[in-house]
């Protein structure tokens, strides 16, 4: 079975370990040292993409010798995008002393380092580790963090290309980011970087509720030949459907950094495998659960990228779809 239709009752054999092992192979072996794996995500219990990336992790713990219920449990927490929710989780989590935590995104393992300086902490989905404080330096992360990167900064001008080769006549494009975050703010920088030679006026818009996201991009709407950029962070994807459905209402051709914003309605994204990720995750999980130490191990960035594209979102909004981005797409939702 693909990840990408993996059921929910698949998903909480998964969690159970009905999926990872059989009964006769645990019977035919000693009794081994409990190990406990502590996961934070900010994002939804029933989230569908949530769900394949954690079901992808467990799955690549099951062939390096970990199975839950025998040698291995699984302490998982979900978690909003509001800030004071992700610190009491982290704090709760932490408190469990698991033998290693698995964190999604800045936010979760910013909160997780705030609390513990010894436990080991392996991230997916963060853009920019050193500025966020959470390790030294990408080869030599020097403490109890490490992890895997979303992207390297010049990459996001890649997202204002994108959208200008979909919609040639675009002129501005608002940049929906958290300005909490640093790498929102480095983020907008690469992209400026590029406006200039593409014709392309940008315009930050800060995602800190919902009525200041739909008065910005209501006003980037009325002067037509607008777009937006939507950057990844907790607090834009707690907004994710309404963006969705702002950029449908005002007829705004959009991108993306990841492709469950497509699958929901989006028009194209950029970015990350994060199937990969949290597979790459669960080889860091396994080396530390084995001795190894989070200070030794380098900070990786992503060693596949994806775009994926809606063509009927593309119809709704009346773009002509060149070649060049057609051919360019991974997958293509139709």
């Amino acid at each position: 079975m693909r990840l990408d239709q993996l059921g929910r009752r698949e998903f909480i054999a998964l969690l159970s370990g009905a999926a990872v092992t059989s009964p006769l192979t645990v019977r035919a072996q000693q009794p081994e040292r409990m190990r406990r794996i502590g996961v934070l995500l900010t994002a939804a219990a029933d989230s569908p993409e949530f769900s394949t990336y954690v079901g992808a992790f467990l799955q690549a713990l099951a062939p390096l010798g970990w199975t839950i219920g025998r040698n291995v449990q699984i302490d998982t927490r979900w978690v909003t995008a509001n800030a004071d929710s992700i610190s009491r989780h982290a704090a709760e989590l932490a408190a469990l002393a698991p033998d290693v935590i698995l964190a999604n995104g800045t936010p979760s393992a910013a909160a997780l380092r705030h609390v513990t300086s010894t436990l080991p902490i392996v991230f997916v989905g963060v853009s920019d580790p050193v500025s966020a404080g959470l390790v030294d330096t990408l080869p030599r992360p020097g403490g109890n963090v490490t992890g895997f990167m979303t992207f390297e900064y010049n990459l996001s001008g890649k997202w204002l290309e994108l959208l200008k080769q979909i919609a040639p006549r675009l002129t501005r494009a608002a940049v929906l980011r958290d300005s909490a975050n640093p790498a929102g703010i480095a983020q907008f920088g690469a992209m400026q970087a590029v406006a200039q030679s593409l014709g392309v006026e940008l315009g930050p818009v800060d995602t800190r509720d919902a009525g200041e996201i739909e008065r910005a991009v209501a006003s980037f709407a009325r002067s037509g030949n607008s777009g937006l950029i939507v950057t990844p962070s907790a607090s834009v994807s707690a907004y994710q459907g309404l963006i969705i459905a702002l950029a449908a209402q005002h007829k705004l051709p959009a991108v993306y950094a990841s492709r469950e914003n497509v699958t929901s309605g989006g028009l194209i994204s950029y970015g990350p495998d994060f199937v990969d990720q949290y597979r790459l995750g669960a080889g860091y999980v396994d080396r530390i659960l084995k001795g190894e130490k989070a200070a030794d191990l380098p900070v990786q960035a992503p060693t596949k990228y994806e775009t994926v594209l809606n063509l009927k979102t593309a119809k709704a909004l009346g773009l002509d779809v060149p070649p060049l981005v057609l051919t360019r797409a991974d997958e293509v939702i139709e």
